[in-house]
This record gives C-alpha cells, sequence and structure tokens, in this order.
C-alpha cells in the first residue's frame, strides 16, 4: 500500500520534528550522565536533575500558552528551536573550557523543558492548518512514529558515540538536531493567519479585540477549556496519571537492574530500547484499528492496556529470564501507548476551538511534566523507606486504578467550547 501523501508542508514539519526526534534519542540521558562523569554530581543531585528541570520549565512555560496562541505558530517553532540550540551548545562549550558545572545542566534542562512545552503547542495547533482533519489521525500517528523510532534507535547509538567520541558528541548531535530543524520548519510556505484574540468567558460570546499585553485569564484559559469538557477533563487526569507513574518507575528500575541485580549497562539499555519497536508498530496501526473498532474502543481498550503491565515489573530477577520479563512489560506498556497516543492528540484537537488550541497544549504539557516530576521525587522518597522493588509495585497498584477515570462513552460531534465566536 501507497503511503498517504498529506502535502509538501507537512512533509517539511514532519521531517524537521523526526530529525529533531532522532536528536534527542541520541542525547537521551546525556545530562545525567555528564552530572555522574564530569561534574561528578551525587546520585541525590541526579535526582534533583530529573525533576527540577522539567518543574521549572513547566513553571516558566505557565504563561506561553496565550503567548504561543496569539503569535504565528511557525515563528514560534523556529525561535524555540534556536533557543534550544544555543542552549545545548553552551555545554560542550563549558567542557572545552574545563568550566561545566551542575548548576548550568540545571538551567539548560529547564530552557530545552520550557522551549519543547512551546514548541509542541505550537506544533499542534500549527497541524491543524496544514491537513485535513479527516488527515490529523494519520498525522499524529507519523509524529508518534518518529517518537518510537528514535528511541529504539537513538540511545544504543549515543551509547556507542559516548564510548567513542567522548561525553558530550550526544549533546552536540542533539543540539544540531535543533538547528536542522529551525531550518526546515523555515523553508515551509504556507501562509498562516495570526490567531485573533477575543473578549469575554470561556462558554460566553466573545469579541475580537486588539493584540496587546497578556490578560491574566488567558493563561487559565487552556486549563478552564479542559476541565469544562467532561471528556477532555477525564483524559487530561487519566494522563497525568499514567504518565507520571510510569515514568517515577524508570529512575527505580535503573536502581534495580543496575544496582541490586547487578545487571551490566548494555542489557539495561536494551531493556528499554528493545521495546520502543513495538511503538513503529502500534502507531502504523493505529489509524486501520480506528477504523475497524472506532475511536471510543481504541481509547477505552489501548488506554487500558497501556497501564496493567506495570506491575509486572515486581518480578524482575537476576539473568536472562529477568530481562527477558522487563522487555515483555515494556514492550506491552509501548503498544498500548502508541495506539491510544495519536487518538488522543487527534480527539483533544477535534474538541478544541483554534483560538484556543495553543494554550490547551500548554495546559496539557505542563499538567504532564509537573506529575512526572512531582511523582518521581514522591516515589524516590518511598524507595528510600521501603527499596525499588516495593516502591515500584506501589506504582504498579496505583496505576490499576487510573482506567476507571477513562470516558465511559466519548460522543462524537461538535466541542462544547465551539460556541466560542471570535
Amino acid at each position: 500500500m501507497s503511503r498517504r501523501s498529506l502535502g509538501r508542508p507537512f512533509g517539511w514539519l514532519w521531517a524537521s520534528y523526526t530529525v529533531s526526534a532522532y536528536g534527542s534519542g541520541l542525547g537521551f540521558g546525556a545530562l545525567p550522565l555528564l552530572a555522574v562523569l564530569v561534574v561528578h554530581a551525587e546520585p541525590a543531585q541526579v535526582s534533583a536533575l530529573a525533576a527540577i528541570g522539567p518543574a521549572v520549565g513547566a513553571l516558566i512555560a505557565l504563561p506561553l500558552g496565550p503567548w504561543v496562541e496569539f503569535r504565528r505558530k511557525r515563528s514560534v517553532m523556529v525561535g524555540t528551536d534556536l533557543a534550544r540550540f544555543a542552549a545545548m551548545m553552551t555545554i560542550p562549550l563549558a567542557y572545552t573550557l574545563d568550566c561545566l558545572s551542575f548548576t548550568q545542566l540545571l538551567v539548560v534542562s529547564a530552557v530545552v523543558a520550557t522551549a519543547k512545552i512551546a514548541f509542541n503547542a505550537a506544533s499542534g495547533a500549527y497541524l491543524r492548518t496544514l491537513v485535513h482533519p479527516a488527515d490529523l489521525l494519520v498525522a499524529n500517528a507519523r509524529f508518534e512514529s518518529a517518537n518510537w523510532s528514535s528511541i529504539a534507535v537513538g540511545p544504543p547509538l549515543g551509547g556507542a558515540a559516548i564510548g567513542l567520541f567522548g561525553p558530550v558528541t550526544t549533546v552536540l548531535a542533539d543540539a544540531v538536531s535543533y538547528l536542522l530543524s529551525a531550518l526546515g520548519i523555515a523553508v515551509i510556505r504556507h501562509r498562516e493567519e495570526r490567531t485573533p484574540r477575543a473578549t469575554g468567558r470561556i462558554g460566553e460570546e466573545r469579541t475580537p479585540r486588539a493584540a496587546g499585553r497578556i490578560r491574566p485569564g488567558d493563561v487559565l484559559d487552556g486549563w478552564r477549556h479542559i476541565f469544562g469538557h467532561p471528556n477532555l477533563r477525564r483524559l487530561y487526569l487519566n494522563n497525568l496519571l499514567v504518565s507520571g507513574l510510569i515514568m517515577a518507575t524508570e529512575p527505580l528500575l535503573a536502581v534495580l537492574m543496575l544496582g541490586t541485580l547487578g545487571y551490566p549497562p548494555w542489557q539495561y539499555g536494551l531493556a528499554f530500547a528493545a521495546p520502543c519497536l513495538g511503538g513503529l508498530i502500534g502507531s502504523r496501526l493505529a489509524r486501520h484499528v480506528v477504523a475497524r473498532h472506532g475511536r471510543d474502543r481504541v481509547l477505552r481498550v489501548a488506554g487500558t492496556l497501556r497501564a496493567i503491565w506495570l506491575i509486572g515489573l515486581v518480578f524482575l530477577r537476576p539473568g536472562g529470564p529477568g530481562l527477558l520479563t522487563v522487555i515483555a512489560v515494556e514492550l506491552a506498556i509501548v503498544i498500548g501507548m502508541s495506539l491510544y497516543t495519536p487518538v488522543l492528540a487527534t480527539y483533544r484537537l477535534e474538541q478544541t476551538p483554534r483560538e484556543l488550541a495553543a494554550r490547551m497544549l500548554t495546559a496539557w504539557s505542563i499538567g504532564g511534566s509537573a506529575s512526572i516530576a512531582g511523582l518521581s521525587a514522591l516515589f524516590g522518597v518511598l524507595a528510600g523507606f521501603v527499596g525499588p522493588r516495593a516502591a515500584i509495585g506501589v506504582a504498579g497498584l496505583l496505576i490499576l486504578a487510573s482506567p476507571a477515570l477513562l470516558p465511559r462513552r466519548i460522543v462524537a460531534g461538535e466541542p462544547e467550547a465551539a460556541r466560542i465566536t471570535s
């Protein structure tokens, strides 16, 4: 079957996103590695780097939703890519000058996290102007495929590159990928109209107003829309719980595998890279599965399947059988996520008016980053008292309750907030 064409402008956007994703895949875990090998940070500092950077980034990103909303999205994407390029390039420069510090790693982590939130909000809103509404699921599935393939290929290659060329090699590659992404987005030739500002509250009649300062209410409009929409509210809360708990177990699993059970680093990397191939399978099948079984069923079933397997990591043991256990559990989670995520991404865009898309996506990203940071810190403390295996077990039990947050029935049709007029 031939690949469905979504047009040259989308092709440039997808290519830019893919280059950036592969750069981030190569640089996966590079900042903690530099903290350990170069800065000689303590374990508590490494954990803080994983939690504080995204948390500070989420806090800084609070006013970015309306700022992105009322500007041309392509310019925002180019600007945030260039900001990430500049921030990441300070690391090899400082390393060369022998002045790299833990504080600098924290600042870079926060800048990259902030720019990522702004970029994702702009790209999601921009996507709606590039493709036909009927093609949104296909487009989101292609982004999802790029994500998983980059995670499958990037970290092993990045580890090899670090071994051959030094600890800042992958940071440099990641930085260059942002520059290439910015150049790719800059060449897109597509007329984009600036989103009009409007006065009035969500759900009331709104009238256009001139561009000016961001109102305090603009910052909260994304959350107002999410929590005012019964299905989006449940999907949002479900996503906070599931993504937060899954990500909170990753450092615990690293301690358990690399420390307690004595797995070599290459096996630890394999345990996370190999299952990501399942992401290619799930994202490629998403459109066909939805066509056959319907969006509602896919959201409920795939949303449940991505959550129920985490408890299996409690049964991890040393040796080959234990490695196969991790791969099997992670593979099941990844397939569920790769089916669920593009369907969710499409649905939330369909249920959000164009003039609220960037603010909704910013609110969604900020909530996700805050949830991951908070639950990672909480379960790190818990593991200090009960051990990493027991803490993973608690996370596995808690996540079993997450399917109860999924909507029982997702009604098709116009979103409630579509009554807003600009």
